[in-house]
């Protein structure tokens, strides 16, 4: 615990909601709160549900903490309605997390700052039914090869994820992916070790946390990430001077290039060449007991404690 209570702020942490990520978006909103409320803060738990609007009125909390993942929880709605009501609160702002929330929009955006991301594919379900299949995946796997990583291109949680290694695996794969969303994202698989990079911006400009290493049996699905002993994680990464300060770079570029505030993570590759590879962003990154963001913030000289509340009252000056 820190050595300033903060009795005065009382925040309101939304967790919950009707996403695939609810249960892991419950999680999250559970542990902040323990967090917050060893450091003094009041706290408030709400579902997001019809009873939200009202809730949020009647309290009048000092900050809001948005920690519902997916869908209305990343895409500026949320945020949207947290402005119509003038409540401040931790993360970025809709239209930066419009941008971030898409996974195509944001690979754009920063392949035209010049950050490295692997080649990619766009493809909407509607466009399968209209082409045909069997042509279109025969011209994605002729474009990008094998392996190749098929996502949905919005939500999180490597919901709907499939790494491809065989032609035969495609269709069924994309089946998987059209479950949770409409558009998919097909990417050029990178080899390497995979890095998790939070960012925090307490009003003095963003930096990076100590990077995370993530080991894991298999792939790093919903499982994995969610239930203990699947995977294994270093905090630092185990990497030379040189690469720690690569991965970080990149992190903090991504922050910046797409507009986002107070809080994020950037998910990348690492190649054996030293190229870091931006793979995804996430504008609430999951804060479980096995999540990466609270991983790298007990690494931190600052500690998880002293960095939710500092969080909480960057966002109260914003």
């Amino acid at each position: 615990m820190s050595d300033q209570p903060s009795p005065e702020l009382t925040v309101a942490i939304l967790a919950g909601g009707l996403s695939h990520e609810r249960d892991v978006s419950l999680r999250s909103g559970r542990r902040v709160a323990g967090v917050l409320r060893d450091e003094g803060v009041r706290v408030h738990v709400l579902d997001v549900d019809a009873n939200l609007v009202p809730r949020l009125e009647q309290l009048r909390p000092d900050v809001v903490w948005p920690l519902v993942h997916g869908s209305t929880g990343e895409d500026g709605s949320l945020q949207d309605l947290l402005g119509l009501l003038g409540l401040p609160f931790v993360g970025s702002e809709a239209a930066a997390c419009r941008l971030a929330s898409q996974k195509p929009v944001a690979k754009a955006l920063l392949r035209q700052a010049g950050l490295p991301t692997p080649d990619h594919a766009a493809l909407p379900q509607s466009l399968f039914r209209e082409v045909g299949a069997r042509t279109l995946l025969a011209a994605v796997e002729r474009r990008l090869g094998l392996p190749l990583v098929v996502k949905p291109a919005g939500g999180g949680s490597a919901l709907g994820v499939t790494v491809v290694e065989r032609s035969e695996d495609l269709p069924e794969a994309m089946v998987a992916c059209f479950a949770y969303g409409d558009e998919a994202l097909l990417e050029r698989a990178v080899l390497g070790t995979e890095v998790a990079v939070s960012v925090v911006d307490l009003g003095d400009g963003p930096r990076a946390l100590p990077a995370v290493e993530i080991v894991t049996d298999g792939p790093y699905d919903y499982d994995a990430r969610y239930n203990p002993g699947r995977s294994e994680y270093f905090v630092p990464a185990r990497l030379d001077e040189a690469r720690a300060r690569t991965v970080q770079e990149l992190a903090v570029a991504v922050h910046r290039e797409l507009g986002l505030r107070h809080l994020s993570r950037t998910d990348m590759i690492l190649d054996d060449d030293g190229v870091a590879w931006f793979l995804d962003i996430n504008v609430a990154p999951g804060m479980t007991e096995t999540s990466l963001f609270p991983q790298a913030a007990q690494a931190d000289e600052a500690g998880v404690g002293e960095l939710y509340v500092a969080l909480v009252r960057a966002a109260r000056r914003s």
